[in-house]
């Protein structure tokens, strides 16, 4: 079972892919970033990345490396994130919003990764997006995600090889991400045509959703890659939005993405 991959399987029955939304735990504040998760799942985001501050996040770019950089200083700490996925899935449990947690695995290998688990269970999280863990060496994770019922979200990317491909994608619960360039994130202006190789690999090992992100920052972005992916993941464009306008603008910014999302008949099929 999976609640995240119901939630994508939903969309895709309305002729859609889903949205996707990364926000940092604690930025601007604990209860600041609560507010901007609600807003972006009631102006239409289908599933919430929730992000762990994390001192060394080598795939951030400019944007969510200041953003983490200043809730840490706040004083952030890691099992505070608990709080915020428990108060984010209570305030949308009516839309059946699913919530990820994002972070390096350092963190939850701190705190134990059984530990980690339970407590995100606990507080209503679907699952965890680890960007730095790999099949290979995530044997207590996957151990963990199946006692407690959590979709492990592992990245593959334009670099992958067929033969990591397929391990990946056997090993993903969710949805697989596809990272649509090298480097790290950051809103641009055109999305890496890689993406749509990177997808294609994907569903040839076996995956059966997948979601594209990294440079993603507007409704015709979002179009394009909604044409052929399963979901579409954007985080520095709302980030952004957090920084300069509150919740209020991540709510204006996840309507205006989501104009992107319909697929045409021919796309969809």
């Amino acid at each position: 079972m999976s609640k995240v991959a119901d939630v994508i399987d939903k969309a895709k029955a309305e002729g859609r892919a889903a949205l996707i939304g990364y926000l940092p735990a604690g930025y601007p504040s604990v209860q600041e970033s609560i507010d901007a998760a609600i807003a972006l799942a009631r102006n239409g985001a289908d599933i919430i990345e929730i992000g762990i501050p994390y001192s060394d996040p080598v795939m951030d770019g400019n944007v969510i490396q200041a953003a983490t950089t200043e809730a840490l200083a706040h004083g952030f700490r890691v099992a505070s994130v608990f709080d915020v996925v428990k108060a984010v899935t209570d305030a949308t449990k009516d839309l059946g919003t699913a919530v990820l947690v994002m972070t390096y695995w350092n963190l939850v290998m701190r705190m134990g990764v059984d530990e980690f688990s339970r407590r995100l269970a606990e507080a209503g999280g679907s699952g965890l997006i680890t960007p730095d863990l790999i099949p290979d060496e995530a044997a207590e994770w996957f151990e963990a995600s199946d006692k407690y019922g959590l979709d492990r979200v592992f990245l593959v990317a334009p670099s992958t090889t067929p033969e990591r491909m397929a391990m990946t994608v056997e090993a993903t619960r969710g949805f697989t991400y596809a990272v649509s360039l090298m480097g790290v994130t950051g809103a641009r202006a055109a999305v890496d045509s890689a993406a749509r190789d990177v997808v294609e690999g994907a569903r040839a090992a076996g995956a059966p959703r997948v979601c594209v992100g990294l440079g993603v920052s507007n409704s015709e972005q979002v179009r394009e890659i909604g044409a052929y992916a399963d979901g579409v993941i954007v985080g520095t464009a709302l980030v952004a939005a957090l920084r300069d306008g509150g919740a209020e603008a991540v709510g204006r910014l996840a309507a205006e993405l989501r104009t992107g999302l319909k697929r045409t008949t021919a796309a969809g099929a």
